[in-house]
């Protein structure tokens, strides 16, 4: 398995007690490891908890198919450029039996042809999410209301919503990819600089 190599804006804390013991236990059972990020987080455990409780609450919303919602979370995590987030969703993407091979492609997804129309608005509405301002534009908007309906609609600009914040904060602290997707045997994601010249 390798080893993140990230130097974090603030130390990793050593997890301690009862509930640092089920936090390791827990990251190793899902991940093979204790990852720097969570001890990043355990300086203000209350924030980590609801953080991994949002987390885990947003992965049971079903209004909205969980291929889509993989790829609308990595769309955005690319736009941002987090780093950690797109290797942890291409992980969770493999860990759940997603389409994988497609899932590798997001960081490249305007240029590669593995993608229907409405994976390609899914991503292109995540990315206009994630721009200050935000430029969903109506015409976008009303194609996925009516390709998806008003909950799965609801339930993708949620979804983008955390993803973008989790992104933002991530980069604030200086927390990078620690190679989840490595360790299982994925292939690398996709190199969008290799296509279009972007960093």
């Amino acid at each position: 398995m390798s080893v993140a190599a990230t130097t974090t804006r603030i130390p990793a804390a050593e997890l301690t007690g009862p509930v640092g013991a089920l936090a390791r236990f827990g990251a190793r059972r899902i991940l093979g490891r204790v990852p720097d990020s969570v001890g990043v987080m355990w300086h203000n455990r209350r924030v980590l908890l609801d953080l991994m409780g949002i987390g885990r609450k947003a992965d049971r919303w079903r209004a909205l198919d969980p291929n889509l919602a993989s790829y609308a979370s990595m769309a955005a995590a690319a736009a941002i450029g987090c780093s950690f987030c797109l290797d942890f969703h291409y992980f969770v993407a493999h860990d759940h039996g997603l389409d994988e091979a497609k899932a590798r492609e997001v960081p490249r997804w305007r240029e590669s042809p593995v993608f229907s129309p409405l994976e390609r608005q899914v991503m292109e509405y995540a990315e206009a999410m994630c721009q200050t301002p935000v430029a969903v534009t109506d015409e976008l908007s009303d194609a996925l209301l009516a390709e998806l309906g008003p909950a799965a609609l609801v339930e993708l600009s949620a979804k983008v919503g955390l993803m973008n914040a989790t992104a933002r904060g991530n980069i604030a602290l200086g927390i990078r990819s620690e190679h989840f997707a490595d360790a299982c045997g994925l292939p690398p994601l996709a190199d969008r600089s290799a296509v279009t010249g972007a960093a």
